[in-house]
């Protein structure tokens, strides 16, 4: 697998396909068959621009949809939609807004973000973090013998 395959496996799981039906895809220039999303990101290649290929935009009927762009090998773009799975509702938003907080306290005690990033994710998955333990976690402000 050659750099410009490679993909966060995070996104891949991040991204939930809009329409079943859209795999197998076939690339219409070439013919090649794409099984499954994790089939159509190993076999394509990343934009040439750097960009992970992903763009924001809403569906049909006012969703959040990505839309995920791929070259195949033949020269073709390829692009397929997923739905956003982020909750759009007050407590996905303050979830999202405290999760920031914590990546901000925890990049300023010296954290690299994308293990920060990792950690957090682990602990809110049920796993422990070794890493975490170690560091004193931020005031919330509802503490009364603080």
């Amino acid at each position: 697998m050659t750099a410009s395959n490679v993909v966060d496996p995070e996104l891949i799981r991040g991204l939930e396909a809009l329409v079943e039906t859209t795999f197998p895809k076939r690339c219409r220039c070439c013919g090649r068959s794409f099984a499954d999303v994790a089939d159509y990101v190993a076999q394509t290649n990343a934009m040439p621009n750097g960009t992970e290929g992903l763009k924001q935009s809403l569906g049909d009927e006012g969703e959040v949809v990505v839309d995920l762009f791929r070259n195949c090998p033949c020269g073709s773009t390829l692009m397929d939609t997923f739905n956003d799975r982020r909750d759009a509702s007050p407590k996905g938003e303050a979830r999202r807004r405290r999760f920031d907080e914590l990546m901000a306290y925890l990049v300023e005690r010296g954290l690299e973000a994308k293990v920060a990033r990792h950690e957090l994710l682990e602990v809110m998955h049920g796993k422990p973090s070794e890493i975490l333990t170690k560091i004193r976690p931020p005031a919330t402000g509802n503490n009364k013998h603080a």
